[in-house]
């Protein structure tokens, strides 16, 4: 069992965040309504849970020091050398200082060139980092500066900067929205009862540990969810009908459906978002097309393999393992479009340790995730101080699993694996609103019964 800290927020307001991270607010019930409509509610580790409904985002602003507002492109840039750096540095010493590749042993051979991959696999989950905080404008105070480093930064590691930057600033806007997050939407009773073919009214009668399919789901969504994402929209919510220019359609997620992150008329995008969808897509076949033209022309594919692939996997999997982990917990909830507000999905984050990794070489993206769901154009390198003033605001409601530091954050993928399996009302809640405060249950044991239907 871990340590936590809880966080929620109530407030008079609620913000949602447009595309270029500004904040607008929405008038949300008074403080003391809202306090009495929520009862007997349940996490998933049994505790009895509390609405956020005590500040508002003014007031962690408020609380943070305006220093840690300030944006740096000099900062920014030579933080982006330094991975830059890194990686050629590790590049030159294995291939060209060591010569790996004339080491008699090919098991000695394997071994290092299996330590490159995952060392400039976390370098490069630096840069992609880096990226990210340029989608967020909070790399330095010019936007050309930002999206064009960006769009560099992401494109070498194919991923469709401008595509990503649209539909993550959606997830930013509907946190913990079961109908409109963007990434690792869990699934609701019957979809989980659907997909394994268990009867719902008999799944809370099964007790079952499957460490099998632990290992299976961890195995495959580390190595082939990031990419999955991007061409299915897997994890992603799958309500594309309310699509304001009628994009969506009949369309669900799925191979083919046009519901992806590189078809400009998807309906992850609007009509206007076209040509930075194209452009996104230029980026990834110009990497692609500089790949391609070393791989056949002049080093050979499997120096290509060895070189660029590896760490490629290896950033795929830090991505997917961090992404996964700053909003999949059993303290976590999930909320209907009748319960959710902004301030409410941002405080269903949660804070990890990832030790000198996480904190130098990922830049601190999973010990600050809490403050930057709430205030995204902070800096990482501000991060940590803008944290420590918020926690006091936040009180109960800001949620951290820092027990064990690094090794614990490894360990926390196989335990929510295992526990979050399926969202649902708790069984103490009673009809109206606390029926829409959605809560991880399964079905090894751990945690509250799933409640019993029918």
């Amino acid at each position: 069992m871990t340590t936590q800290t809880t966080s929620t927020t109530a407030s008079g307001l609620s913000p949602t965040t447009d595309s270029r991270g500004m904040e607008a607010r929405q008038s949300l019930p008074p403080p003391s309504r809202q306090s009495t409509e929520f009862t007997n509610l349940v996490d998933g580790y049994g505790k009895p849970f509390h609405v956020p409904d005590s500040f508002t985002v003014d007031d962690l602003r408020k609380a943070i020091p305006k220093e840690c507002f300030e944006r740096s492109a000099i900062h920014g840039l030579s933080y982006a050398a330094r991975d830059l750096a890194l990686i050629v540095t590790t590049f030159y010493i294995f291939q060209i200082y060591l010569d790996v590749d004339a080491i008699p042993s090919p098991y000695i051979r394997f071994a290092l060139w299996s330590l490159y991959g995952f060392l400039n696999g976390l370098f490069g989950t630096g840069l992609w980092v880096l990226a990210h905080e340029c989608g967020h404008q909070s790399f330095s105070t010019s936007k050309v500066l930002n999206d064009t480093v960006g769009f560099i930064l992401h494109s070498s590691l194919l991923v469709p900067y401008f595509s990503w930057k649209i539909s993550h600033g959606k997830h930013h806007k509907g946190t913990a929205h079961m109908e409109r997050d963007m990434v690792f939407v869990p699934r609701t009773r019957a979809e989980h009862c659907e997909r394994f073919g268990i009867p719902t009214k008999k799944l809370h009668e099964i007790v079952e540990d499957t460490p099998l399919y632990a290992a299976y789901y961890i195995a495959t969504r580390l190595l082939f969810g990031w990419p999955t994402y991007l061409l299915t929209n897997d994890t992603g919510h799958d309500c594309h009908e309310g699509q304001p220019e009628g994009r969506g359609k009949g369309k669900k997620n799925g191979v083919f459906t046009g519901v992806n992150h590189f078809n400009p008329s998807s309906p992850l995008f609007s009509a206007k978002d076209a040509k930075l969808i194209f452009l996104s897509d230029l980026g990834i076949l110009a990497t692609a097309t500089v790949l391609y033209t070393l791989g056949s022309q002049y080093v050979g594919w499997w120096n290509i393999l060895k070189w660029y692939f590896v760490p490629y996997l290896w950033v795929n999997t830090w991505l997917v393992t961090i992404t996964l982990l700053q909003h999949t917990d059993p303290s976590l909830p999930h909320y209907t479009s009748q319960t959710w507000t902004f301030v409410r999905g941002a405080a269903s984050t949660i804070d990890r340790d990832f030790g000198f990794i996480g904190r130098h070489l990922f830049h601190g993206i999973i010990e600050t995730h809490v403050l930057h769901h709430y205030v995204s154009t902070i800096p990482f390198y501000n991060a940590y101080k803008a944290t420590e003033a918020i926690k006091p605001v936040m009180g109960h409601h800001y949620k951290a699993d820092t027990a064990g530091g690094s090794v614990g954050f490894v360990k926390s993928l196989w335990r929510n694996v295992k526990w979050c399996r399926w969202v649902e009302p708790a069984a103490e809640a009673p009809e109206g609103v606390s029926r829409g405060v959605l809560f991880y249950r399964n079905q090894v044991g751990l945690g509250p019964v799933p409640e019993k239907v029918g």
